[in-house]
């Protein structure tokens, strides 16, 4: 009887509980309904175009015929993945998109800090926004002609950077011809595109960090290098948390056009990627496989949500923000 009792009381508190709440959020919502319809806008666009194309993933365990649907396809399980595990490709695949993203994440994650902090103690206005203007401005130019700069710079005959080699004697290279070349050519091109837009976000941090503390530390005697060391960087570290956790969430994702456009014959070996033989396979093939490009796309999304969920929890152990 005690034993009953007890739970038909936790399950009323339960109930009324959740009626309170309820309740709370029905009078919040009436008295702030036009916040709420301003979520609404973001939320439905969530819903259309990221949960709602959940739906198709089905396909990726599925022999998909467009003429029987996604229900009436044969069901295969993990066929699909298992092919793509076994093939040829896979080794060759996983390497260079992994060194690219590796690649990518440790040479471009310090410069956007470096840049912020040296601008963020330029005392000449005209010089700052001068360099913010000229850093910011590749971040608004299209992939197709970035890419196109890069192969005119990169040009063995008549290139800038194939100009400036001779001039001093050196010799050529063939940058976009040697597939060695091809991971160092597409880093620290995006390095120098998106390095002044990603430093913003600190710049911001930057200006949230207590004056008083930089006051502090110029009275015992503190430089700028100190100031930076000592002050600014540990006021901006939550925030570096947080990008490189959403960057490790996203480090499978090299960026499709940018390696499409940079390949060819020459550079093959090395500039394969997830997301170029994905398209290749799935629309460029004269044998359209949508099932197979669909089950290596949902791979790809899986090894990084774990990647996500595992640096999140090392960035909570370590005692730094987090995402959740």
């Amino acid at each position: 009887m005690e034993v009953s009792a007890s739970k038909s009381s936790i399950l009323s508190a339960t109930v009324g509980k959740k009626e309170n709440y309820l309740s709370r959020l029905k009078k919040n919502a009436s008295s702030h309904w036009q916040l709420y319809l301003f979520m609404l806008l973001p939320i439905i666009y969530l819903l259309i175009f990221k949960y709602v194309p959940m739906y198709g993933a089905l396909i990726a365990f599925k022999n998909y015929l467009p003429t029987k649907g996604v229900w009436g396809s044969e069901w295969v399980g993990l066929k699909h993945f298992d092919r793509f595990f076994h093939s040829y490709e896979f080794v060759r695949i996983m390497k260079n998109t992994i060194l690219l993203s590796i690649y990518s994440l440790f040479a471009g994650f310090p410069f956007p800090i470096i840049l912020a902090l040296s601008l963020n103690y330029v005392n000449a206005r005209f010089f700052k926004k001068t360099v913010q203007m000229i850093t910011y401005a590749p971040h608004f130019i299209s992939v197709v002609v970035m890419v196109g700069i890069i192969l005119q710079m990169m040009d063995p005959r008549v290139g800038l950077v194939q100009t400036i080699m001779k001039y001093f004697g050196l010799p050529t290279i063939n940058f976009m011809g040697i597939p060695e070349w091809f991971s160092h050519v597409f880093v620290w091109s995006g390095i120098w595109q998106n390095v002044g837009f990603s430093c913003i976000i600190y710049l911001a941090a930057l200006a949230a960090v207590d004056p008083s503390l930089h006051e502090a530390a110029v009275v015992d005697g503190a430089n700028k290098v100190q100031r930076m060391w000592h002050v600014d960087l540990p006021g901006i570290m939550p925030v570096a948390v947080i990008l490189l956790i959403m960057n490790t969430g996203h480090v499978l994702d090299i960026g499709f056009e940018k390696v499409l456009l940079m390949q060819n014959p020459l550079n093959m070996s090395s500039s394969e990627v997830i997301d170029t033989f994905v398209y290749k396979v799935g629309l460029a093939s004269t044998a359209i496989n949508y099932s197979y490009s669909s089950a290596i796309g949902l791979f790809k999304s899986v090894i990084n949500l774990v990647l996500l969920v595992l640096v999140n929890r090392i960035a909570r152990k370590l005692g730094q923000t987090s995402l959740w």
